[in-house]
Formats: C-alpha cells, sequence, structure tokens
C-alpha cells in the first residue's frame, strides 16, 4: 500500500464493493474486504495471507500486486483450495495451468510483445537490447521476447539484467556498457521504482540523446502520467505500450469519481490517473462478486485436518469446502465491465487491444493501436515518421527531439576498427592484390572489389572505421592461409569482421556470414581454344541443315514425278523410253530451281503445282543464298569443345582457379581429380590453353565469368566462352550473421552501382571490355536453316501436289471405268489401265495437238506402217492418189491440192 498502484487499487476495490451491491441490492451475500499491506515483500505477504486464512478463513485472496508475492501464495490457494484473483501480477511464470486456484484478471506480460514486435518490424530495426529487471517480472519475458523478435528477424544480440537492489552507480556502469556496443534500441521491462531510477541515469550518461530508441512494456508505459517530473523529463522520446482503455460513459463518470475520492484519501498525491490495474481491480471485485452469489458458500467452511498436533500454520488450516464450486463460479463468469467485455481463458483475461504512446513534454501522446490485426495505422518505414489515428496525423518524436527514425545501431567511437579481412592471391591482381609497404610492412591492399567497398562504405549515412588484415599464414608471408570457404569461415569465428574481395555468395557460404547485395554479376562459364570457320571446301552445304537438305531432294523428285504424272499422257515432252522419262523427271524438277526447264506443259494441273513449287524454289534459294554470304563474308570463330561433359569423358585435363569452389564443382560433374590443374595467374590461363591437353596444358578452363572475360578481352580471337548451366549470384562482401551492417552495406551497393563512379572502376582495373563484341564472347550458334524454319512452305507444297495427282487420277479413273467394268481378272485389268495410262491422249489440248500434225509432216513413218498425212500435196517417188470413204482410192495429177488423207504404203526398201 505504500505505492501508488497500491493505493489506485484499494480505492478502486473499496469502490467496487459499494458499487456493486448498490446497483444488486437483491443479492443475498456481500463480500467484506481484510485488506493487509505486504510492504513489497513477499514473505510478508505470504505470512498475511496465511494469517486471513487461519484466523477469517477467507473465501479468496484478491490482489497479490507483485509476481513474485503471488508466486508464493498461488501454491497457498493451491494447497487449501482458495482461489488467488490478482489483478497486477502480469509475470508468464504464473500460470492457471500448473495452479488451478490462480487467477489472473490483469494482461500477461507476454500479450504485449506482439505490439512491441510490430513496432519494430514497422521501423525495420535489425537489433535491440532489453533491459529486464533481475526478478520474477522481468527475467520471465525473455524467452518469450526472444521468440517475438525472431519471427520478425531482429537479432538480440545482448540482455542486460539489473537487481532491484542495484546502487545508482551499477546502473550507470551497465548502461556505460551498453554505449559501447552497437545497438541503440532498448526494451526495458521493470517495475516503476527501478525504471526511475534507469532513466535518470540514462539521461545523465547520455543515452536519452538522438540516435537512441527506448520502448517501455505495460507496467511501465500505464504509470507514466503518476511519474515524478523529474522521471519524465528524462523519459522525452520514449515510445510505450499500454492496455487500451475503452472510451465509455460509464468508464468517464467512473473516473472522475475515483479521482475525487483518491484526493480525499491520499491529498499528498499530485499527479493522478486511473490506469488498466485499478479497473481490473474493480472488476475483479465484480466477478468475484457474482461468482459468490451463483455458488451459494456463504456458510461453508474450511475441513481441518483431523490430527493438528506438531503442525505448522499453514497445515491446520485445512481445505475450503467451497473452494472448488467458487473457482468454477470465477471461471464462468462474463460480463462487460469497466475494462470492456470481461471472461477467462486458460484461467487469465484473454489478450487485449494496446495503445501505442509517445512521451513527449508532459503529454503522453497516443500515436496507435495495435490489434491482432497488427498496428492500425502502419508506422511507415520514411525518415519523415507518422501514424495516422482517427484521420489526424501524429509524429513520433524520438529522443533528442529527433523527428528522423533512429538507425538503431552506430559504431561506437570507443570501439576498434572493423576487421577486414582480405584474401591473398598470386594471380588477378586486378580483382584484390595485397603488397607490403617495404618500411612499415603494412599491407598495401588494392584492386576492383577494394575500390568498390570503399566506395560503399563512402556512401554510408555514418562512418564506419575499418582496417584491411590478409589472410596469409604469417604476417607478410605472401602465403595464403587456404581457400575462399575458409577465408569466410573467419567471419564466423569472430577473427574478422567482413570479408572483401572477389568472394562468391554460394549457398554454403550463407551458413556461416551474411552477404550484401552482389556488386558484380557473376556465373561458371568454360573458356576453350577456337578454330576458324569458313576454309572448309563443303562449306557451301553449311546454310542448310541435313534433314533440310534430304527434305529438298525428296520435294524435288516427288514434284518431279507429280509432273511427270500430269504430262506423260498428253505431252511428247515427256513420253518416250524409260530411260528418257526418269531423266525426264529429274531434269524437270531440278531444273525449276534456276528456272532453266524448257519443256512447255500442257495441262492445268501441272501449271498449279508448278506455280507453288517455283514459289517454293524462290523462297528456298532466297534463304540458301542468304546464309551462304553469311557464312562467306563473317568472320566466325568456332569452340573446339561445346560439352564439359565430353572432356570428362574423354579424359582431357580441365584448368580451374586455385583456391576457389570450381574444384568441388567439378568432382561433382564426376571428373577425374588427376586431370584437374589448378591455375593462379591471367598469364598461366593463356599459357596452358595455348599449349593443349596434349602438351602438358588444358582443353579448357572452367572459372567464373569474370575472370574468364578478363583473359578473353586479351585474345579475343584465341579463345571463345561456353556457356555451363550452372550459375552463380556474384561478388559480394561478407558480414556476421545478422550484422546491422548488411542492409546498409546492400542499399549502397545498388547505390554505387547505379553512380557514374562504377564506370569508371570498371575502366580502371579491366579496360575496355567492349572490344570483345558480344557475338566474340559467347559461344557461336550455327547459322544454318533448319527443317522447322520451313516446315509451313513444304506442308503447301505437298498439299499441292498430292491434291493435283488426286484430282488427275480421279479423272483418269472415270475414263477408264470401262476397263474397271469388265469382267477380266485383275492382273489383266491392272495391266490394261497401264498399258492406257501409257498410251498418248488423242484428246490433248489444242497447242499440243496443233504441235502434233506440225511433227508428223515432217516425221517419216516407221517400216511397214500405213500412215495417213493431211495437207500433203506431193510425194516424190511415191505413187499418189486420193482416198475418200464414198469414191475409194483415186489417182490425181501431181500437185493438186486436196483436204483428203493420203494412203502411203512403204516397200521394203523404204519408199512409199
Amino acid at each position: 500500500m505504500d505505492t501508488y498502484v497500491g493505493k489506485m487499487s484499494k480505492t478502486c476495490l473499496e469502490m467496487a464493493i459499494h458499487d456493486f451491491y448498490t446497483a444488486h441490492e437483491n443479492y443475498t451475500t456481500r463480500l467484506v474486504l481484510h485488506t493487509r499491506n505486504s510492504s513489497g515483500d513477499a514473505v510478508v505477504a505470504t505470512s498475511a495471507a496465511i494469517e486471513l486464512l487461519n484466523n477469517y478463513q477467507v473465501k479468496a485472496i484478491l490482489g497479490p500486486q507483485q509476481s513474485r508475492q503471488a508466486d508464493f501464495i498461488a501454491d497457498i490457494g493451491n494447497t487449501t483450495q482458495v482461489p488467488i484473483i490478482s489483478f497486477t501480477a502480469t509475470s508468464p511464470l504464473l500460470s492457471h495451468l500448473e495452479t488451478p486456484y490462480f487467477i489472473r484478471t490483469a494482461q500477461v506480460d507476454t500479450s504485449q510483445l506482439k505490439a512491441i514486435a510490430a513496432i519494430v518490424n514497422a521501423v525495420k530495426w535489425s537489433e535491440v537490447v532489453p533491459i529486464y529487471e533481475r526478478s520474477p517480472y522481468g527475467s520471465g519475458i525473455l524467452s518469450y521476447l526472444a521468440d517475438a523478435m525472431q519471427g520478425i528477424g531482429t537479432r538480440i544480440p545482448y540482455r542486460c539484467g539489473i537487481s532491484p537492489s542495484a546502487t545508482d552507480d551499477q546502473i550507470l556502469k551497465e548502461l556505460y556498457n551498453l554505449m559501447t556496443m552497437q545497438t541503440r534500441v532498448f526494451i526495458v521491462h521493470m517495475l516503476p521504482n527501478l525504471a526511475n531510477r534507469l532513466f535518470l541515469k540514462a539521461k545523465e550518461a547520455g543515452m536519452m540523446s538522438k540516435g537512441y530508441a527506448w520502448i517501455v512494456t505495460d507496467g511501465i508505459a500505464s504509470l507514466l502520467s503518476s511519474m515524478d517530473s523529474n522521471v519524465i523529463n528524462s523519459m522525452q522520446g520514449v515510445i510505450g505500450v499500454k492496455t487500451y482503455l475503452p472510451q465509455t460513459k460509464e468508464l468517464d463518470q467512473f473516473s472522475k469519481r475515483w479521482e475525487q475520492r483518491f484526493h480525499d484519501e491520499y491529498p499528498g498525491i499530485d499527479h493522478v490517473q486511473l490506469n488498466a490495474y485499478g479497473l481490473a481491480a474493480y472488476d475483479s471485485v465484480s466477478a468475484l462478486a457474482m461468482a459468490v452469489e451463483k455458488a451459494d458458500i456463504a456458510n461453508s467452511q474450511f475441513i481441518k485436518p483431523a490430527i493438528q498436533d506438531h503442525m505448522a500454520d499453514l497445515e491446520t488450516i485445512g481445505v475450503s469446502e467451497a473452494g472448488p464450486k467458487l473457482l468454477r463460479s470465477i471461471l464462468n463468469a462474463k460480463f462487460t465491465g469497466l475494462s470492456g467485455k470481461v471472461y477467462f481463458k486458460s484461467g487469465q483475461i484473454p489478450i487485449s487491444v494496446f495503445q501505442i504512446v509517445n512521451l513527449v513534454g508532459n503529454d503522453i501522446a497516443p500515436i496507435g493501436t495495435w490489434t491482432e490485426n497488427g498496428i492500425t495505422e502502419q508506422l511507415p518505414a520514411s525518415n519523415e515518421n507518422s501514424i495516422r489515428e482517427k484521420n489526424y496525423l501524429k509524429k513520433i518524436v524520438w529522443p533528442g527531439k529527433s523527428r528522423i527514425i533512429p538507425q538503431g545501431w552506430v559504431i561506437p567511437v570507443n570501439e576498434k576498427k572493423l576487421r577486414v579481412g582480405v584474401p591473398v592471391k598470386r594471380g588477378f591482381s586486378q580483382f584484390i592484390n595485397v603488397t607490403r609497404d617495404p618500411l612499415t610492412n603494412a599491407p598495401i591492399v588494392t584492386g576492383y572489389c577494394k575500390d568498390v567497398f570503399e566506395a560503399v562504405m563512402n556512401s554510408l549515412p555514418y562512418a564506419v572505421p575499418y582496417e584491411y588484415e590478409p589472410f596469409e599464414t604469417s604476417e607478410g608471408s605472401g602465403e595464403s592461409a587456404g581457400n575462399y570457404d575458409d577465408l569466410v569461415e573467419k567471419v564466423f569465428a569472430e577473427e574478422y569482421d567482413a570479408v572483401v574481395g572477389d568472394i562468391t555468395i554460394r549457398a554454403n557460404r550463407t551458413k556461416f556470414v551474411d552477404f550484401t547485395l552482389p556488386y558484380i554479376e557473376s556465373g561458371v562459364s568454360m573458356i576453350v581454344p577456337t578454330k576458324g570457320e569458313g576454309k572448309s571446301a563443303w562449306i557451301f552445304m553449311k546454310p542448310l541443315k541435313t534433314e533440310l537438305w534430304i527434305s529438298i531432294g525428296a520435294f524435288f523428285l516427288y514434284t518431279g514425278f507429280v509432273v511427270w504424272v500430269l504430262e506423260h499422257r498428253v505431252n511428247k515432252e515427256f513420253r518416250g523410253p524409260p530411260s528418257n522419262q526418269v531423266g525426264m523427271i529429274l531434269w524437270f524438277s531440278f531444273s525449276t530451281m534456276v528456272y532453266a526447264h524448257k519443256e512447255r506443259v500442257v495441262s492445268n494441273l501441272s501449271r498449279f503445282v508448278l506455280i507453288v513449287w517455283i514459289f517454293a524454289v524462290l523462297v528456298l534459294s532466297s534463304s540458301y543464298t542468304a546464309s551462304l554470304t553469311s557464312l562467306l563474308t563473317v568472320h566466325r570463330l568456332q569452340p573446339t569443345i561445346t560439352d564439359i561433359s565430353a572432356l570428362i569423358r574423354n579424359g582431357e585435363y580441365i584448368g580451374y582457379q586455385e583456391g576457389s569452389f570450381i574444384l568441388d564443382l567439378l568432382k561433382s560433374l564426376k571428373a577425374d581429380e588427376s586431370k584437374l590443374k589448378p591455375l593462379g595467374t591471367l598469364e598461366e590461363f593463356d599459357e596452358k590453353l595455348s599449349k593443349g591437353s596434349n602438351n602438358d596444358g588444358v582443353s579448357a578452363i572452367v572459372d567464373e565469368l569474370p575472370f574468364l572475360r578478363l583473359l578473353l578481352a586479351q585474345n579475343c580471337s584465341k579463345y571463345k566462352l561456353v556457356s555451363l548451366t550452372t550459375k552463380a549470384s556474384g561478388f559480394g562482401f561478407a558480414f556476421p550473421k545478422g550484422s546491422p551492417l548488411v542492409p546498409d552495406v546492400s542499399r549502397a551497393v545498388l547505390k554505387v552501382i547505379e553512380s557514374p563512379d562504377m564506370n569508371l572502376i570498371t575502366t580502371t582495373w579491366f579496360g575496355d571490355q567492349d572490344k570483345c563484341s558480344e557475338e566474340d564472347t559467347t559461344t557461336a550458334t550455327s547459322n544454318s536453316l533448319t527443317l522447322d524454319s520451313f516446315k509451313g512452305l513444304f506442308i503447301i507444297t505437298a498439299l499441292s501436289s498430292t491434291s493435283a495427282l488426286f484430282i488427275f487420277f480421279i479423272n483418269f479413273f472415270c475414263e477408264s471405268k470401262r476397263i474397271l467394268a469388265s469382267q477380266e481378272p485383275v492382273k489383266q485389268k491392272v495391266v490394261a489401265i497401264a498399258r492406257t495410262f501409257n498410251e498418248k491422249k488423242e484428246d490433248a489440248h489444242p497447242a499440243a495437238k496443233k504441235e502434233k500434225s506440225e511433227e508428223e509432216e515432217i516425221e517419216m513413218p516407221a517400216r511397214g506402217e500405213f500412215h495417213l498425212t493431211p495437207g500433203a500435196t506431193s510425194f516424190s517417188n511415191h505413187e499418189e492418189g486420193l482416198f475418200s470413204p464414198d469414191e475409194g482410192l483415186s489417182s490425181t495429177e501431181p500437185g493438186t491440192p486436196y483436204h483428203e488423207y493420203a494412203v502411203i504404203e512403204l516397200n521394203e526398201d523404204g519408199h512409199g
């Protein structure tokens, strides 16, 4: 009762009994308070509880104020079966599950941790340090707080515990220890008396200035209004989380009555304000009063043990006869009190709503409300931060009257510099190189990676002192102390604070360190010697793929065959001996390629086929010409090898950069380790590749792209890159796991990459890498045309030719229906149809008939044949005569014109 909470709670309890029975005059039971002062001591509180049980046989105990007091009294309640109802003991170490007769009407401390985590997550702090009281109240929250921070990816690098009996000097010593660390965000969880002393000393140590952030829990935030003015001045900019009180008419009226009565009872206390603890005490009385009435236990007694000799006071109390019934009645209570809806779940009030407040001057400004769904108006992730509540823009004022979100951590001025490890290697000094000053023996680090790192660190909004430490066997030895994996593990072992160099971001390395965003792209490729292309005697075959050549030849033959079929019966050009006809098929189809065919076609179907085919030939010939021109006019370098599997299978030697992860990669590809050669310098790369696998060299080198491009930039015409399926994330800077530097450095990396400085650094160390064109720095793919490119064209050609052939055979079989309808055997029908097809069709196209007549005028009939020759006027050495169907053969004068046919019979010597 010597504390503000004790005085406030006592007044609320007394007012609650009066108000309850005023409103419930019909109740047959009445609660009677027997108050005792625990004096803040657990032993005194326990003694008082035993005395009340022994002398008054109380049916319930209200208000063990502190968690350590409630811990003792809860066990007594279990033993005597008397419900213990606490409205201020908030430690999660107290549980209804372990002590069933312990009931809590206050919010358990763990319920506010989600609200605190939401604040930390909203402003993206990567580390926080809890400052707690070394008591059951303070330490009970730590494991739950760690879980909450882990859920949002925030680390707790250190925990600061302060004893309630600590002197001011001891508190100041702990604060100075915190100042030597990087983290500047503190979560304070302790009782108000110790918290007051802590913040006064924090102000004295300069820790309530710009750059710091303080968050206090409900136990402090709910009592800010009652604190001394000196304490309030030392807590400016603090953020607090406290139980939300619903703004109702009933609460407003009660608050006014309570303030008046409290001032009357304690006139010396100036700062008074009702909080959640007082309302919980008020609602506890209501819950207990209703439970007692419902349980009807007014006449119940304690069951005493049969034998009481030589027993302690606690053992002689006995067990409450009505205890179990009263406990069930309390747990089943459900009503709306001043603090909101009151009901019990697992022996305590469920998680409520929390209000986030900011202490500015003498005002406790609400800046947000947290529910199970999160903060109602999310904290913005910008420097000018605010929370919108009820359409009003509320701005957070941080310690030092700053409106800028604190970074959350700094490099302390009294801390030693960051130890930055750098790899020591024989070659590729353009990336990273370590030498020693001849006079001081101090390490001198140069290279592309070092320049990028310094540009990144200079772009940070704060200064970070650092120094380079070579990763070597001994000082000045110049020999590497291990591979890159060993170097990364040194960060995990806390021998280095960071690693800078051509360090590739790999999954296995992220187990030990956190990498920044990559500052140079990477990937694994293979570089091989090149061979010239274009000097082959068969280069004219390369424009087209083999399957396309075969398809074109097949369509040439097919088209020639179709045209022959269509023209054979009506066109003399397509008749004659079989050998001539086969030759005609080949000649005609291929001559169309250069449009050299002189044979006329008379069939409309043939003309349709040729129109489509000539268009196809035009497309094919144009494409062939373009591809061949490209091959002959553009000088191309082709890699000698394009498949690493073939290299491994053939037992070829393969080079890799010593110390890199490429060795493990090649082993995973089943490469023989005896065939793998470690190379250290750019000159060795060039020398071994030039010699080849058969001359103590290598057939290929597998490495990361930045190194291979450096070699390629100096040897554009000698080597070629061959892409592999293995990817890499690029080069990054390595920091310890959870380092707060990582997100800031990553943002700085992006800033540097997008700046002109990056191009200047790249040109300084690598020169102009663009002189090798993109075509020369990647594997040249064949320009040969494929069948897929002309698939549609061939389909159209095939359909047109086949359709024409189909129409021809329909017409032909219609003309030969007499043969098909005959009763002859099938073999004879086939022979007859073949003979018919081979016969020349007499009713051919008029142009063909004219051509036929002209030819027959000059053609000599064969011996023994009768030949009818139209238009003949005279025959030398021949007997002349006229043949008329009506008059027969008659003689006529030589030279007499006639319009009928002469019949000429040839004798044995060929004369007619």
